[in-house]
């Protein structure tokens, strides 16, 4: 799914189809896609890895490099040994330290990561299965925004027309959140708990 289709369905079910009274612009909804796109991201991180460089004598290893980082799983150093082994870390700002016994001797380590989702007009990383929730999120992030917007205005559809919007928007987000929980990589099992690291 890409970012047009995305915001058509949003549209859909917004009931906000009518292109020539749109209640919500185009950037509007894009932003409202990515703010709920940048939400799972954190729940659901799209895993990644890299190797990177070690330096002889330091426990440091630089992480800056790994843009769009939401979180660092694992360190797999030394690389290439079965099992493998996997370092205590703590991370700090870019700076991921190595608590192993074995300081690094300047070999590459692997750093198992998570990082965002991307849906924009080429397309999106964000799994079929999710993308309904996707716009539940956004959904949910509009209709709170119009909520807001339409305080002290008069409409068509009278004075109780906003904490309509209001309510409907909240449970939107609610329902969103929810399952973002179910889902996070919070609850789920780490391998690496599986044995002795």
């Amino acid at each position: 799914m890409d970012l047009n289709t995305m915001r058509s369905l949003v549209r859909r079910d917004l009931k906000d189809e009518d292109p020539a009274n749109y209640r919500w612009s185009n950037d509007e909804l894009d932003r409202h896609i990515a703010h709920a796109v940048k939400e799972f991201s954190e729940a659901v991180p799209l895993p990644a890895k890299a190797t990177l460089p070690t330096t002889p004598g330091s426990r440091v290893i630089d992480v800056s490099s790994l843009t769009d980082r939401v979180m660092v799983e694992a360190v797999e150093y030394p690389v290439d040994k079965f099992p493998p082994g996997y370092q205590r870390f703590a991370l700090w700002g870019h700076a991921l330290t190595l608590f192993g016994d074995e300081a690094p001797d300047g070999s590459n380590c692997i750093v198992y990561y998570g990082l965002l989702h991307t849906l924009n007009a080429q397309g999106s990383t964000i799994p079929t299965k999710h993308e309904d929730l996707i716009a539940i999120g956004a959904e949910g992030y509009a209709a709170v925004e119009w909520a807001n917007y339409a305080i002290n205005r008069v409409s068509a559809g009278g004075t109780t027309t906003p904490g309509e919007f209001l309510n409907w928007g909240n449970q939107r987000l609610k329902q969103f959140r929810s399952e973002l929980k179910r889902l996070g990589r919070r609850n789920l099992v780490r391998i690496r708990q599986l044995y002795k690291v």
